[in-house]
């Protein structure tokens, strides 16, 4: 059943205009007559004071937050504490708490405690008061995050993973660069001490503000050593028990293991330094302490902690929670991308898409997802859009299929060294970090950008096929290091003439020809009149106010010999949502190729405005390849939301 009571959920060409009334609607809201109607120059969506503004973070369903970052205006983070405190006053008072402001961070937010925990709605409502301040930029709650998991070493053999049939070709790497000269730091449970890995280690810090989580009785402090994530049985959440992981040796131990030392195993990149900076501790870690050790292990500055002497040019942080990326989380990685490091994170293990998962959905970050002995992606790992690129994370139901590496053998506290095998994006993540380090060994110029470029043009194809999206494919670490030293130029083809303008590769792209060339779900998706931008035609999805969903198809062949290829279109977002910070109605871009669905772009009832807007989406990962581009539209069972598309074009250069 539509919000109206006639089927008049956009400007439709019909017999009779039945006028329904438009009190309350302005720009950006759904029309509600049968004619054309003129949006009005501005919104008038209800505003609390700057809430409209005011970024808030997601609460993940079942957790219970009793921390939150709060980004404040200039103008209050330039007073002092008791001033910021009216940021929170009456959203403590109505929550039923007494909060209190614990310290500043280095992006410039503070972490702010309430004395028990908020669950679900009472966290939501909380983060709401806070907005409707006035004073504040963004509030997200301090989130939990956890784990993700020809050398004559004696245990290399057992490392498929690096010169196995579907493993990264490393040998052949290793002639042109070993990682000298670079450094990756490895954001964990921190470090042991381990003969495979001592002389490989640079001082580190322990950012793990808890001291009863972190266990060595004083909060932050620059000994990374890994105290032990052990737990009782209920004490992180869970009916489960654990021992300790010693992950962040094991993931060490990939990036850097040192190597031709006649014992154990080798790294990927054996002459690169590991700067060991402890984040999780007993049941996990905080979302502010992992922001503080992004920025300074970039070497950015951290309030109250010297700055690091031996600032890392890689990240690896092989953890992951849910929820989107949030202010705090992307403010540190764009931080520490600025200053030339790049950062590599897990997909994470639950099996789905990559976009529910943080930081592997945060801009400006290498994504990376696992794959198997089979050269398949692993059952576990999560996939999609988001990724970018796959390699080795192991299987450990398989003897000998899991990835070998340095571990500690104590079940709580630290005892002896050794080695084990563990699966998991955790694993495939610092595979791809100790690879950075190779390439930054070969040549240190190398930005984040042309870093990420690299990885993604040196994949070959899954050897075991990938269906549900393994970014541009494993990454091979022989094809990767022979482009950047120049060892197999591509033979100089015959000269060709250069070709004619390849101009719009879409068919119909106005619309102006109805349905030609596109498939649709729904009849009503073509529209003709004066809501189109140019021409008459235009294309409309959603708007009903009720649960529905809405997909616009047309197939293109994208030239393998492009240098950018890339679809615009102009979108113009109405809603009757009145909402400033919830995503309810959504349109998303995706591309099919056969192999999988990814999500490029999505644009939501946030996005209304009074006009039209130009939009992008970067195709160059489906050069070569005839793929199918979609406009999805998703709409909630309450109030509606319309997306007008026209004017698209696919133009390869």
């Amino acid at each position: 059943m539509a919000r109206f009571s006639t089927p008049l959920r956009r400007t439709l060409a019909v017999s009779a205009a039945v006028v329904i009334g438009m009190s309350g609607f302005g720009a950006g809201a759904l029309p509600a007559t049968a004619s054309p109607v003129s949006a009005p120059a501005e919104k008038s969506l209800p505003k609390a004071n700057g809430e409209d503004k005011v970024k808030i973070g997601s609460v993940q369903s079942g957790e219970a937050y009793d921390q939150f970052i709060v980004t404040y205006k200039a103008s209050a983070t330039q007073t002092g504490k008791s001033s910021r405190a009216k940021a929170w006053g009456q959203a403590a008072k109505a929550a039923g708490v007494t909060v209190k402001e614990m310290r500043a961070m280095a992006t410039g937010s503070f972490v702010v405690k309430a004395d028990k925990k908020l669950k679900g709605n009472g966290a939501k409502e909380f983060m709401a008061d806070i907005a409707q301040s006035g004073l504040v930029e963004s509030v997200e709650p301090d989130a939990i995050m956890k784990i993700s998991m020809t050398p004559n070493d004696t245990r290399y053999g057992e490392q498929w993973h690096y010169s196995g049939t579907n493993g990264m070709r490393l040998p052949s790497a290793w002639d042109i660069a070993t990682g000298e000269g670079s450094i990756v730091a490895v954001l964990d449970t921190g470090i042991t001490s381990h003969s495979d890995l001592n002389a490989n280690i640079v001082s580190g810090y322990d950012f793990v503000s808890s001291s009863a989580s972190a266990r060595d009785g004083n909060g932050r402090d620059a000994n990374p050593q890994d105290e032990g994530d052990w737990s009782a049985a209920g004490e992180c959440g869970g009916s489960y028990s654990g021992n300790s992981s010693w992950h962040g040796t094991h993931v060490a131990g990939t990036v850097a293991a040192v190597t031709n030392n006649s014992s154990g195993v080798a790294g990927v990149a054996p002459d690169a330094k590991i700067q060991p900076v402890r984040v999780l501790a007993k049941c996990g870690g905080s979302l502010s302490d992992i922001a503080d050790a992004i920025i300074w292990a970039s070497g950015g500055a951290v309030p109250g902690i010297a700055n690091n002497p031996t600032p890392a040019d890689t990240i690896n942080m092989s953890l992951g929670g849910g929820g989107a990326c949030g202010t705090t989380y992307q403010a540190a990685i764009n931080a520490a991308v600025s200053r030339g490091t790049s950062v590599v994170v897990a997909a994470g293990n639950e099996s789905q898409n990559a976009s529910n998962s943080r930081p592997a959905n945060c801009e400006n970050v290498i994504t990376v997802a696992a794959s198997n002995p089979s050269g398949a992606p692993s059952y576990y790992t999560n996939y999609g859009s988001a990724v970018d690129v796959t390699a080795p994370g192991g299987d450990t139901r398989y003897a000998g299929q899991g990835v070998l590496s340095t571990i500690n053998t104590g079940t709580t506290t630290p005892s002896s060294q050794g080695y084990a095998f563990y699966q998991g994006t955790s694993m495939a993540t610092p595979h791809v970090a100790g690879m950075v380090a190779l390439m930054k060994s070969a040549d240190p110029g190398m930005s984040p950008a042309s870093v990420e470029t690299a990885l993604k043009q040196g994949t070959r194809a899954m050897p075991g096929g990938c269906s549900i999206g393994c970014g541009a494919g494993l990454v091979d670490a022989a094809k990767i290091m022979n482009a950047l030293d120049g060892s197999n130029p591509t033979p100089t083809p015959e000269p060709t003439p250069d070709p004619e303008p390849s101009g719009n590769l879409l068919k119909n792209a106005g619309f102006e020809n109805g349905a030609d060339y596109w498939t649709a779900n729904r009849a009503d998706t073509f529209e003709s009149g004066s809501a189109a931008r140019s021409g008459s035609g235009l294309a409309g999805l959603n708007g009903w106010g009720n649960s529905n969903t809405y997909t616009l198809d047309q197939k293109v062949a994208i030239p393998a010999d492009a240098t950018n290829a890339q679809l615009e279109f102009y979108l113009h977002v109405l809603t009757n949502e009145t909402t400033a910070y919830s995503q309810y109605d959504k349109l998303t871009v995706q591309v099919l190729d056969g192999y999988g669905t990814y999500n490029m772009g999505t644009w939501s009832n946030l996005d209304a405005g009074s006009s039209y807007e130009l939009q992008a989406v970067d195709l160059n990962n489906f050069r070569g390849k005839t793929v199918t581009l979609r406009f999805k539209g998703v709409e909630d069972s309450s109030q509606a939301t319309l997306f007008r598309i026209d004017d698209a074009s696919v133009a390869a250069s």
